[in-house]
């Protein structure tokens, strides 16, 4: 992001992506526990934007998969609770979509994960960065998150990446590898993913159309 801050803590309509982020999914699960992955030696965290009454601070791993499994490791929880992972830097995930998901996930053996249909065209680089072809969108789904599985299948799934050396970039491909098949939720286009500087500018009109204020 080039900016002097961890990106979560980045203004969005006058309060921190990571404050506007717990806020919607406090709003669709109020009496969930919330596991909060932070580096150890972050600073900038604040209490005080968290707005769930039971919550724990977990040290952050090096990758993703580290920092959910530091996660899955701390919480109190049985094999068959749910678990939700969420990216802290997608604030305009609605509460309507995370209870969705909670429902496909609760109903699915494998889990569930919000993704929503590719709508452009793919195409395939070459590694000089030419047209090598067009993939075929049929099928095709951008991955979001929430992403939601059972938490004895998501803690054995992604000890077994880590095991196994496999490269996993969210938690529904950790649990493909243990042969499973989540559910696709359709979940909503403007569930955006702060990434880069000109995001911050989107993320604050997609809150604003949906009700949002500074």
């Amino acid at each position: 992001m080039g900016a002097g801050r961890p990106k979560q803590y980045l203004p969005l309509l006058g309060e921190a992506i990571l404050t506007r982020t717990l806020a919607r999914l406090h709003a669709a699960l109020p009496d969930a526990r919330l596991a909060l992955c932070l580096d150890d030696d972050d600073d900038w965290f604040c209490s005080d934007g968290v707005p769930f009454s039971r919550w724990q601070r977990v040290a952050g791993g090096v990758e993703r998969m580290d920092s959910v499994l530091n996660a899955l490791r701390a919480m109190p929880a049985a094999e068959h609770d749910l678990v939700l992972v969420h990216d802290v830097a997608r604030p305009c995930v609605t509460p309507d979509d995370v209870r969705a998901l909670v429902e496909a996930a609760a109903s699915h053996a494998d889990g569930a994960l919000l993704a929503m249909p590719v709508a452009d065209t793919m195409k395939r680089a070459t590694p000089a960065g030419d047209c090598a072809h067009t993939e075929p969108r049929k099928g095709l789904w951008h991955a979001l998150t929430p992403q939601g599985f059972a938490y004895g299948l998501l803690r054995r799934a992604l000890e077994q990446a880590r095991d196994s050396a496999l490269e996993v970039t969210d938690e529904a491909s950790a649990v493909e590898a243990l042969g499973g098949r989540p559910r696709l939720v359709s979940g909503r286009r403007d569930n955006l993913k702060v990434t880069h500087p000109d995001d911050l500018a989107l993320a604050s009109a997609i809150l604003t159309a949906q009700g949002e204020r500074a």
